[in-house]
């Protein structure tokens, strides 16, 4: 974060670790029930909800964006909280190399989609053809021209549902090491276990 040109981000990001600070001292950070009955990690991207800027910081700082959709309720979401992230390999690397963006498969809140489109949640989750939860969805390392493609074609990778622990981990090596390029997440896992 540069200090010599502020941004929203940097500000949300400066405010958000205060925050956490304050409240948790040094104590691990555990997942968290929003209002909105989706468990919160600490350390998922605090957004504006613009999908393009959201892709442009994760570029900028080395990483890739993914969002993760959930829905009040979901066992397979809350399992992937408090398993999942809470192995420290899985939540080290997955921080070090996304920025994840936690959004509600049937929210009403604004996101303005790399096109430009603003929709609510519902309505950009219907768009994607997001139809369970937890889903994952992967984009490029760039957004050099991802708002001409159709919809589906702007994602990398899409995990749809619950993936075991070492299955969740080789989810974002595959997209990390860019070897949806090569194969598919199947032929990945069968060479790299």
């Amino acid at each position: 974060m540069s200090f010599s040109r502020p941004t929203r981000r940097g500000f949300l990001a400066l405010a958000s670790a205060a925050a956490f600070a304050a409240g948790r001292g040094e104590a691990a950070a555990e997942p968290a029930v929003g209002d909105d009955g989706l468990y919160h990690e600490p350390w998922f991207l605090q957004s504006f909800l613009d999908l393009r800027e959201d892709l442009e910081s994760a570029a900028a700082s080395g990483k890739r964006l993914v969002i993760m959709w959930e829905l009040r309720g979901c066992p397979y979401c809350r399992e992937t909280h408090l398993v999942n992230f809470a192995d420290t390999d899985i939540t080290n690397y997955i921080r070090d190399n996304f920025e994840v963006l936690q959004l509600n498969l049937i929210g009403s809140r604004k996101v303005t989609d790399v096109d430009g489109q603003e929709l609510s949640e519902k309505d950009i989750a219907q768009k994607y053809r997001i139809r369970f939860t937890p889903t994952f969805q992967f984009f490029p390392p760039s957004p050099a021209g991802i708002e001409a493609k159709e919809p589906l074609a702007r994602e990398v990778a899409r995990a749809p549902g619950y993936l075991k622990p070492p299955h969740f981990l080789a989810m974002f090596r595959f997209v990390r090491e860019r070897a949806y390029e090569r194969g598919s997440f199947r032929d990945f896992l069968a060479t790299n276990g």
